[in-house]
Formats: structure tokens, C-alpha cells, sequence
């Protein structure tokens, strides 16, 4: 089973400071590890015109999903989206926000049609409404699930 994140519309690699944001350069996005917040996989830069990531996971006895970057808190499962940058008057990149997509919310018969078919496929925007960086929380309809097949990741 595998799990693909495919993210459009990102914000660039530079976004000016505003409200609760102080502004960041050198913007990158890439999936973090279970429990290991400096663990990103394949960090994409900001200005890309997409970002993709395929994970593997797996289906417990009881239905849900596993890997080694699915999260699981109290709220439910869900995979963070990484953000690095640096801040002004900061040499060093650092995670400035993440986005949490929440596997909870995927629909159950798209979820039983991935599992079944072998593929679990998420679909968004990585910029939010201020042209920053995408944080939060991520639910339907800010992102699409569908299922997907093996054979097209």
C-alpha cells in the first residue's frame, strides 16, 4: 500500500512577514518522519510548480493506516508537511510551520477503494489564503482523497 501526496500552488521560496507571520526565505516543504521532527523526506523547494511524495504504509487488522511517517495523536492519524526557512536576521534554515493532513477525515469508502486498489491518494494547494505557506490543519476540501493503483506512483 502506498500513500501519495501530490501538492500544487505553492508559495514560493520567500514569503514577506504579516500577520502572526515574520516573514521567510529559502523555503523549502517535505514530509517528516514519525516522531522525528528533523527527519524530512525529499524537502521541495518552495517556488516548485509541484511537490510530490509516495510513502509506505500499511493496513492494521482494524483498518487503519500505518507507516513510518503517519503520525498518531490524540485527534487521529495524520501526516505533517514540513516547512523550513529562515526568518530575517536568521543564518540558519529551521521548520517554520507544518500542515497536518488528517487521515481521519479521509472518506471511508475512498479509503476502502485505496485499500483495495493499493493506493491512497491526497490532492492540495500548499499555499494558504494569505500566500503563505500552508499550516494547520488540513481537512475535505482543502484536500481531495482518492484512490489511486501502484502502478501510477
Amino acid at each position: 500500500m502506498h500513500l501519495r501526496i501530490e501538492g500544487h500552488t505553492l508559495p514560493g521560496r520567500d514569503c514577506g512577514p504579516g500577520p502572526g507571520f515574520p516573514g521567510v526565505s529559502g523555503i523549502e516543504v517535505a514530509v517528516q518522519r514519525k516522531d522525528r521532527p528533523a527527519e524530512l523526506l525529499d524537502p521541495q523547494p518552495g517556488d516548485a510548480p509541484t511537490a510530490t511524495w509516495t510513502l509506505p504504509c500499511t493496513f492494521t487488522a482494524d483498518g487503519e493506516l500505518r507507516g513510518p511517517y503517519v503520525q498518531n495523536r490524540l485527534g487521529g492519524r495524520f501526516v505533517y508537511l514540513s516547512w523550513a526557512g529562515r526568518q530575517p536576521k536568521e543564518e540558519a534554515s529551521r521548520m517554520v510551520r507544518r500542515a497536518k493532513l488528517m487521515l481521519a477525515d479521509v472518506p471511508p469508502e475512498v479509503l476502502a477503494e485505496a485499500r483495495r486498489r493499493g493506493a491512497l491518494v491526497g490532492r492540495l494547494a500548499l499555499t494558504d489564503a494569505k500566500g503563505h505557506p500552508l499550516c494547520g490543519r488540513v481537512v475535505p476540501p482543502a484536500i481531495v482523497w482518492s484512490a489511486g493503483e501502484p502502478s501510477q506512483l
